[in-house]
Order: C-alpha cells, then structure tokens, then sequence
C-alpha cells in the first residue's frame, strides 16, 4: 500500500507491498487530489529493494510535480529498520524564547485539575459566551496619535501541518490554516485568518492581556499566559470569527464584533 506521511521534518513515503507502476499511479493520484498543498516541502523514500532507472525517474516526476524535493532513497530490503533509526536520531524542535520566557513557571497543574473538574460537569472548559443586545453607536474616535513601537510581529503565509511550529517574541500573524498538531508560541498576541486547529499560545511571557484571533478558532489547546484551555466537548457549532481572551481567571471566547460589548479586557 502506498503511503504518504508528514513528520515535521520532511515527508516520507513507502512503496512497499504493491506493484510498483501501481504503487506510483497511486501516488500520483493523492497528490494530484491537494495541488500545492505540499509545495516547498522535501522527501524521503522508502523503496524495497534498488529501484530501477525508470522507476526512479518517474517518482522524481511525480514529486516534481507537486513541488516536492526527493532528498533521499532508503533500500529497506538492504537496511531494515532504517527509517525507524533516522526518526529516533532527529533532534526535538527547540523553542527559542527570551530568557523572561524560559524563566516564566506556569501553574498548569490547576489549571488542568480544573478543566477536569468542569468536564465531569458536562462543561467546556472554554466558555463561548451569548453576546449582548446592540450597543449604542460609539462615539467618534479620537485622532490619531504616535506610539512607542512593541515587539515585532511574525508574518507566515501558508498552512502549517502537524509537527510544524512557529515561536516569536511578539506577535504572530499567520495568513492560512494551523492543523492539528500544529503549534504557536507568542509573548504577544495570536491571528489566525484562517482555521486553528493547533495548539497556540499567547502571552508566553505571562501577558495576561494577549489574545488569541481566529476565523475559525477550533484550537486543540489555548493557552494565555499561566492560563490554559481544551475545548472537547463535542457538537456542531457557528463557524465565525472569534477572540480568545481572558476574563473572570477563565480562557473565554467570544465573536469578534462583540469584543468590546463584553469588555473582553477584563482578567
């Protein structure tokens, strides 16, 4: 059977067990079903036995294709268990955060133990609150004024798939999707114009007032600051823009245009 994984570091795809004209016609089918999708990223391949001359040159062209680099091709019949050993010889992703960052000690245990509690009630640990009737129009805004600038701002255009992870001493923008298994670690805030689906924490630095912006804010885990939520509790619900912020020493969520309705602001 024909198999295509991620491993954060790279894809890697197996041709074993079938025929190989059949093995690669179905590889080229997958990937021709998510054009693009693994554009920029690279390959190994797992081919049992030395592939023939044409064998390798076509799976060159279906990568190509799809804008993926074949970096390497492991003989599993010559060198069994080979991929296995490269995997456990890859070194864990490092977080690279100021030395306030590493020196934060959040108390996630009680955080955790209440989430816990909240679910044997049947409860979400993250509260999506039913926004007040209209406000009345506000007032106009006052002119524009300068501003000392903060920290800067990382912008990433694309998906991030599972294993992926971005981390940055101010805020990070992300013009795309963050899949499951994905992750994001800001001291300031999180903006997601596209699904999180990941795991993202702002506020790394303990900003309590960092939020979490999402067009469809489905995280696995969100964190701000010591404070930290997991919403597992299934059902359909309302796909729309949404804040994560905190308020009442809870994660809430609320939509977008009802931020300041709610005072959002409040710890």
């Amino acid at each position: 059977m024909t198999l295509l994984r991620g491993r954060g570091l790279g894809l890697e795809i197996s041709l074993a067990g079938r025929d190989p004209d059949e093995a690669l016609a179905e590889l080229e089918l997958r990937l021709g079903e998510r054009p693009g999708f693994y554009r920029g990223s690279f390959a190994t391949a797992a081919i049992p036995g030395p592939p023939g001359e044409a064998q390798l040159a076509r799976l060159r062209r279906i990568l190509e294709a799809a804008g993926i680099e074949l970096r390497e091709v492991v003989d599993t019949d010559a060198v069994p268990g080979e991929l296995d050993r490269r995997r456990a010889l890859r070194a864990p992703r490092a977080v690279r955060l100021s030395e306030s960052a590493r020196s934060l000690v959040a108390d996630f245990a009680g955080a955790r133990a209440d989430i816990a509690e909240r679910r044997k009630r049947g409860e979400a640990s993250v509260r999506r609150l039913d926004p007040p009737a209209p406000a009345p129009e506000p007032a106009p805004a006052a002119p524009l004024r300068a501003v000392e600038s903060g920290p800067g701002t990382l912008y990433h255009v694309g998906t991030l798939r599972g294993g992926q992870a971005l981390h940055n001493v101010g805020n990070i923008v992300v013009v795309g999707d963050v899949n499951p298994g994905a992750e994001l670690v800001a001291t300031g805030d999180i903006v997601v114009f596209g699904r999180l689906a990941g795991v993202a924490h702002a506020g790394a630095q303990g900003e309590t007032g960092a939020r979490v912006y999402a067009l469809d804010l489905d995280a696995t885990q969100l964190r701000i600051a010591t404070f930290i939520a997991a919403d597992d509790v299934p059902g359909a619900r309302e796909r729309r823009p949404e804040a994560a912020f905190v308020r009442d020493g809870r994660i809430a969520v609320v939509p977008v245009q009802h931020l300041d309705s709610l005072g959002a602001s409040t710890v």
